[in-house]
């Protein structure tokens, strides 16, 4: 049982400290209000990951597109790591380090955001789709670990959750997520 606690005692301990930080909540707001100038411009949120990132990154998207707290017309967002066929010819014929870069510069638009998400915040496959974004004029967010690893320098906005255990920082990255996405649908579709 001791265990058990300690874990739960450890994510709320992090979670709280993202509470007392005004800065990193402002930091989650301005990333709210940058998908939803996008969204209302005719943008796409975009989001990438690996493993349980990636995870997090096509549960974030199905939120936007398919419905969040209440119905209301769909947002364009999605992962990118959903094709597997693409995956797998891509990662075999150009590197998985280009995955996502490459997808970027198919499907993407300047005005569109890619939000990447990665708990070392050095994950090569979004810091290449990162200088894609640059080159494009595409917004870029990170939710990463403490340090923001290489995707601190190579991001227009980061949230660099405050711990350096994994599954603390995953924790709070779907919590951030969930707090976004709820901000987002509230704006683009408030409740009459």
């Amino acid at each position: 049982m001791y265990r058990i606690a300690e874990s739960i005692e450890q994510s709320i301990a992090v979670k709280q400290a993202i509470l007392d930080d005004e800065e990193f909540m402002n930091r989650i707001e301005e990333a709210a209000n940058i998908m939803v100038a996008s969204l209302k411009a005719g943008g796409k949120i975009h989001f990438c990951g690996n493993g349980g990132s990636a995870a997090d990154a096509q549960h974030l998207a199905a939120e936007l597109s398919g419905r969040f707290y209440y119905d209301r017309p769909p947002l364009n967002a999605e992962a990118l790591h959903c094709n597997s066929s693409y995956l797998t010819a891509v990662g075999n014929d150009y590197g998985y380090e280009n995955i996502f870069a490459r997808l970027m510069q198919g499907t993407a638009r300047k005005g569109d955001v890619l939000v990447g998400i990665s708990t070392s915040g050095n994950s090569e496959n979004i810091l290449r789709a990162y200088d894609v974004c640059n080159e494009m004029g595409i917004t870029t967010i990170s939710m990463t670990g403490k340090t923001g690893g290489k995707m601190k320098d190579r991001s227009t906005l980061l949230l660099n959750v405050p711990s350096t255990d994994t599954p603390r920082i995953q924790e709070s990255h779907i919590m951030i997520g969930h707090i976004i996405c709820e901000l987002i649908e509230s704006a683009i579709f408030p409740k009459q």
